[in-house]
C-alpha cells in the first residue's frame, strides 16, 4: 500500500498538481486523494485504471509490480 501512496503522491507532483486539481480530473473528492496519498484508503480497481491511464504508467507500476 506504501508504494502506490508514494507513487501517486510522486505522479502528482510531477505534473504539478494540487491534490484538488487531481480530484477534480478524477472526478472524486480532494479529500480521497489525500486519504490514497496517506495510506488511510486504497482506490477502486477501476479507480486505479483510471489514475494509470491519466498518469501515463501502469497498475503494475502504481502497486510496485514494475519499475
Amino acid at each position: 500500500m506504501q508504494i502506490f501512496c508514494d507513487k501517486l503522491k510522486e505522479l502528482r507532483k510531477e505534473k504539478h498538481l494540487t491534490t484538488k486539481e487531481l480530484a477534480q480530473i478524477l472526478q472524486v473528492r480532494d479529500s480521497t486523494i489525500s486519504r490514497w496519498e496517506n495510506g488511510k484508503m486504497s482506490p477502486s480497481i477501476d479507480m486505479l485504471y483510471k489514475i494509470a491511464v491519466f498518469f501515463g504508467v501502469t497498475s503494475d507500476y502504481l502497486i510496485g509490480l514494475e519499475d
